[in-house]
């Protein structure tokens, strides 16, 4: 697949270059600055955009397979639209150049469908209170990803880790996974390969956890 990824030079991105690489993928990287990137693939590009541009980013998704975000905000602290500008960007660019196939990673901590009892009523009203301003953002984006018109998946994984890549996570179609916390950034980009290589599922939120 030749595929294009934003947010490469964050951890997940990273975890995903390498494995997508290693399995034989033509991965084309948008980044501001590439000396943020460190390390070179066989198979890779890396390309200098503001993925808040569409028509700077246009080339980077056009004749394309498939286009991956990994963007978050890094401070949690403060509003931001970081999601939410970027994802618009990346749709409006894949629209204009026809690409359809779009995984974005998103959080399972702003939602409770499928936690158990205790997870519901104390530990996510905590977590959604102190990460009230990154999940706003995120659900921003999501909206914008759902009213795309694309052919898209929404990866919700719980805190992350930089454990090794398992291969032995769980995962549910629409809600949440019981009793999943934590998750590896590898196995997080493992989960984002196997929604591209299998294509599905489509059009639908997948939570992921240990």
């Amino acid at each position: 697949m030749r595929i294009t990824v934003f947010g490469a030079t964050g951890g997940t991105g990273r975890q995903f270059i390498e494995l997508a690489c290693a399995a034989g993928h033509e991965v084309t990287a948008v980044v501001r600055d590439p000396a943020r990137l460190s390390g070179r693939h066989p198979g890779l590009t890396v390309i200098r955009a503001d993925v808040m541009d569409p028509a700077a980013i246009g080339p980077a998704v056009a004749q394309r397979d498939a286009v991956v975000s990994t963007i978050g905000s890094r401070d949690r602290r403060a509003p931001s639209t970081v999601c939410a500008d970027s994802s618009a960007g990346i749709i409006q660019a894949m629209t204009a150049e026809g690409v359809r196939r779009l995984v974005v990673v998103s959080a399972s901590g702003m939602y409770t469908d499928g936690d158990g009892l205790l997870t519901r009523r104390i530990v996510k009203p905590i977590l959604n209170a102190a990460l009230r301003h990154p999940f706003a953002d995120m659900r921003r984006m999501e909206d914008n990803v759902r009213a795309s018109g694309l052919e898209w998946t929404i990866l919700r994984p719980p805190m992350l880790t930089d454990g090794p890549r398992t291969g032995s996570y769980r995962s549910a179609v629409g809600h949440n996974v019981r009793g999943g916390i934590r998750v590896s950034r590898a196995d997080l980009a493992d989960s984002i390969l196997r929604s591209l290589d299998q294509r599905s599922p489509l059009n639908a939120t997948v939570s992921i956890g240990n």
